[in-house]
């Protein structure tokens, strides 16, 4: 019993320090509070977490399935850095618009926030990549069991730790920038840069980091080491 709550708090942890580093989901997250309301950011930081477990059970459980599909998930990198230039785009152009209650192409629109979260979420693969490192260096290291337990109880609390580190940049970050008396002009170019350099890093990834696993290798414990502290992993997320 005890090592399950262990384990729960390990992925808690791991989850809510990735999520900390700036990155187009909680900064989206904070702009959905922000500009429209703490409910509809409550809603979008569902939708992300909800990829980021089902993420999480891919990596841990269908490996052979993430394999046999590596060219779905290079596409998927290239619509990633197309979307994060065109929002990144559509911010600062909004911010140019002098536009005092304009929103740009990320909130211009009527679709549920839980289902935008879930969908910006889910175009951005690199998650896999994370969480079969950790979960590798984790049951190599004997702290992460391979039984259905310590599967679903490692996943939920990767969850928590991903709804609690996008929690902060929802109710502190509407805080900090309220009290800061920042201007609406301001947080748009503010995101918009965070996504234009989030585009430039995927674009980067791309070119001279695809996604790649050959079938039948698993990373070595040494090669997990190279990933750690948890602040180099977490780069992977953004």
């Amino acid at each position: 019993m005890f090592k399950l709550v262990g384990i729960f708090f390990i992925g808690m942890l791991i989850s809510f320090l990735g999520t900390l580093p700036l990155g187009s989901l909680n900064v989206s997250a904070m702009q959905v509070a922000i500009t429209e309301n703490v409910k509809k950011a409550i809603q979008f930081s569902l939708g992300v977490a909800l990829v980021e477990i089902l993420y999480v059970r891919l990596s841990l459980q269908g490996i052979d399935w993430v394999v046999a599909h590596q060219q779905l998930f290079y596409i998927l990198q290239w619509v990633t850095v197309f979307l994060f230039l065109v929002l990144g785009v559509s911010s600062l152009w909004t911010a140019r618009k002098h536009d005092i209650g304009g929103k740009n192409l990320l909130l211009n629109n009527r679709m549920s926030r839980f289902w935008l979260g879930f969908t910006m979420s889910a175009v951005n693969p690199v998650q896999i990549p994370f969480w079969f490192i950790w979960s590798t260096y984790l049951l190599s290291n004997h702290v992460l069991q391979p039984t259905p337990a310590y599967f679903n109880t490692y996943t939920v609390g990767i969850g928590a730790g991903t709804l609690i580190g996008l929690g902060v940049f929802v109710f502190a970050g509407k805080w900090l920038l309220n009290k800061l008396k920042t201007s609406n002009r301001a947080i748009h170019i503010i995101v918009g840069i965070v996504f234009l350099v989030s585009a430039a890093i995927q674009f980067y990834r791309v070119l001279y980091k695809p996604f790649s696993l050959d079938k039948g290798k698993q990373p070595t414990v040494a090669v997990i080491d190279a990933t750690l502290p948890i602040t180099s992993g977490a780069v992977l997320r953004a």
